[in-house]
């Protein structure tokens, strides 16, 4: 399904999510948790016999429990170790699940989706106000060495094994909704059948909202808006999760043509190439999934990742594509 929309603001930021309630008589009571963590934003709402002072040490000790193992921006981190070339790091059961995770879509996208690509993707210069650095074939050669997921093994013992030393890996195109999954867990193992957990814009649903005693609804906003609110399309979860990733933040100007574009890296070639999607949102049975898919369709061709989805029967998205100075609304078949 396609639908257009005209007077986009290219340099409007994209919120992609909010929530929407409407209200209930008698409504349950609902309680909530808010923070700052992952370097973004979080909200969760349940229904539980836990208060939120309990749960919110769980949540936090699980933010740093994750922090330890995958973040890239603690030195100290396995990853961060690893990535340094430290051989004798065991990893924890959080490393393993997302490891494999990454390699399940790895395999499914035929390699689009790669944790390996940050080399190439610092090594062009991509960012809001930066110029495309220019890449020789000898760095491109060398860079490519230390680019792709096949190159990273992980052994019996739980420790990472790199074809060169110098291969960096990175979980954050599915770490964030990873840790969405585990805190949805660890809020059920307290009986809640009905919650939401949003972190950065990726969310899970399970059960019905406690305002409106129906199912989730998540609004994905309209990029056109300026001050006041405009949504681009309502969404209904049933014990679902749905995550966003976008290059609404990384256009650049064809001087040639005048139209707007944003560049993405082809891991397959460590190439960087001319793309009209803008923002892509993927419904999954868990968040991690969710979060990996959504970062593979970004540079996936359009055609070829739409045929992808709808051959996944638990599967389904959504591309928001420029088209000149309008974009397109692109949804798989099931959307």
């Amino acid at each position: 399904m396609q639908s257009i929309l005209t007077g986009f603001k290219l340099w409007t930021s994209l919120s992609l999510f909010g929530l929407i309630f409407s209200c209930s008589p008698n409504p349950i009571k609902v309680k909530r948790l808010k923070g700052f963590a992952l370097g973004t934003s979080y909200n969760i709402q349940y229904v539980a016999d836990i208060s939120e002072d309990v749960a919110q040490k769980g949540v936090d000790s699980i933010f740093n429990v994750i922090n330890k193992s995958l973040s890239t921006y603690l030195p100290q981190s396995d990853i961060s170790k690893i990535n340094r070339g430290d051989t004798t790091v065991v990893v924890d059961h959080h490393f393993r699940k997302v490891f494999q995770k990454a390699t399940e879509v790895w395999k499914a996208t035929g390699g689009y989706f790669d944790p390996t690509v940050g080399s190439l993707v610092n090594a062009y210069g991509f960012g809001p106000s930066k110029l495309i650095n220019t890449v020789s074939k000898e760095q491109l050669d060398s860079l490519l060495r230390l680019t792709g997921w096949q190159k990273v093994q992980m052994r019996a013992n739980h420790t990472i094994k790199k074809d060169f030393p110098n291969i960096y890996i990175d979980f954050n195109a599915l770490a964030k909704g990873y840790t969405v999954d585990i805190i949805g867990n660890f809020i059920q193992s307290f009986g809640s059948s009905d919650y939401m957990v949003e972190i950065g814009g990726e969310i899970v649903a399970k059960g019905n909202s406690p305002k409106t005693r129906k199912l989730w609804k998540i609004a994905i906003d309209d990029p056109r808006q300026l001050k006041e609110s405009h949504f681009l399309q309502t969404l209904t979860l049933h014990d679902q999760a749905v995550a966003s990733s976008g290059n609404y933040r990384k256009y650049r100007l064809d001087p040639s043509g005048g139209d707007w574009f944003v560049h993405s890296i082809n891991p397959l070639t460590g190439s960087p190439h001319k793309t009209n999607i803008l923002s892509t949102s993927v419904k999954a049975p868990d968040c991690m999934t969710a979060d990996a898919w959504a970062t593979a369709l970004m540079v996936m061709p359009l055609e070829e990742g739409k045929a992808l989805i709808e051959n996944k029967t638990l599967l389904e998205a959504l591309w928001t594509i420029v088209d000149g100075p309008d974009f397109l609304v692109v949804e798989s078949k099931n959307w």
